[in-house]
């Protein structure tokens, strides 16, 4: 009995028809990353090169000049870079909590009471996730205009407070993850609607409540048109405002291109901390989901 030796065809793994459905979707994820992350990367590379190696040198080549250009952007008019980070913290920090709260709230009030009108007024909250932000932006500083807010830290925080959508994104959660047999045990031990949501729903609602400050941290960081049309003091501008004022400079003043650039790859630190930072509590959720299965 001889031993035959398999024939290449046979050796190559043949893929099942569920992989196979696989390679499409992965590929053209592939592609998305690849095309988002093309400009990120640009960035990052710019950041390290001098004036003389930013129009010089191959695009994606490495440059001498990282510490020079931290040390100029943090050096610009005295430190004025960092008072615009400040500034992208306070809206972006304080307002995201905030509109995280309200819209808690909000979202567990629409889910668990019953009053009148209730279906009418969640989807005309809902309506205004259909309403560009840049239709929106007239009438908000017609309005700060006749409170006296415009030019103040307030005009940037107080439109952002209010999101339609991550109001419904609350009312869904808490759809999801606070059963209406929890509340009515609670009631029945004695304890207050504030117990109730204060000790029961929002422990609960933890990890939707990240989802929420996480879009809202993230949509106030990069906001550019309303603090646009709000502000015209330097010293309140956000990073991303502050950066488009040292591009429209360096036509005249070519070295604030090197300074811009720089600038924008370290905004994009904070966001990437915040995002490594709140993963634990996703991480948490799943675990935690999957115990109770």
């Amino acid at each position: 009995m001889t031993e035959t030796n398999p024939g290449p065809s046979r050796l190559r793994p043949t893929l099942l028809p569920h992989q196979r459905a696989k390679i499409l979707p992965t590929a053209v994820l592939l592609i998305g990353a690849v095309y988002c992350l093309i400009p990120v990367a640009w960035i990052v590379v710019a950041s390290t090169k001098s004036r003389a190696e930013l129009f010089s040198t191959f695009t994606f080549s490495p440059g001498s000049g990282l510490l020079d250009n931290l040390h100029d952007l943090f050096a610009y008019e005295d430190g004025r870079y960092g008072q615009w980070a400040l500034n992208s913290l306070l809206y972006a920090g304080l307002g995201s909590l905030l509109c995280t709260l309200i819209s808690t709230v909000a979202g567990y009030a629409f889910s668990r009471y019953e009053f009148p009108g209730r279906t009418v007024l969640f989807y005309t909250i809902l309506g205004g996730v259909l309403l560009p932000g840049m239709l929106l932006a007239i009438p908000q500083y017609i309005i700060m205009t006749k409170v006296h807010m415009v030019g103040s830290y307030w005009s940037v925080l107080l439109p952002g407070l209010i999101s339609p959508f991550a109001i419904y994104l609350a009312r869904v959660y808490a759809d999801a993850s606070v059963p209406l047999s929890t509340i009515e045990s609670a009631r029945i031990d004695g304890a207050s609607e504030y117990r109730i949501f204060g000790t029961i729903a929002l422990p609960m609602m933890l990890p939707g409540m990240v989802t929420i400050f996480m879009l809202q941290f993230v949509g106030n960081w990069n906001n550019f048109l309303l603090p646009y049309i709000m502000l015209s003091d330097e010293s309140k501008f956000p990073i991303n405002l502050g950066l488009y004022t040292l591009l429209s400079k360096g036509s005249g003043e070519p070295a604030l291109y090197g300074i811009a650039i720089i600038g924008t790859a370290v905004s994009v630190i904070p966001l990437i901390a915040l995002l490594l930072f709140l993963q634990r509590f996703w991480r948490l959720d799943m675990i935690s989901g999957g115990l109770k299965g």
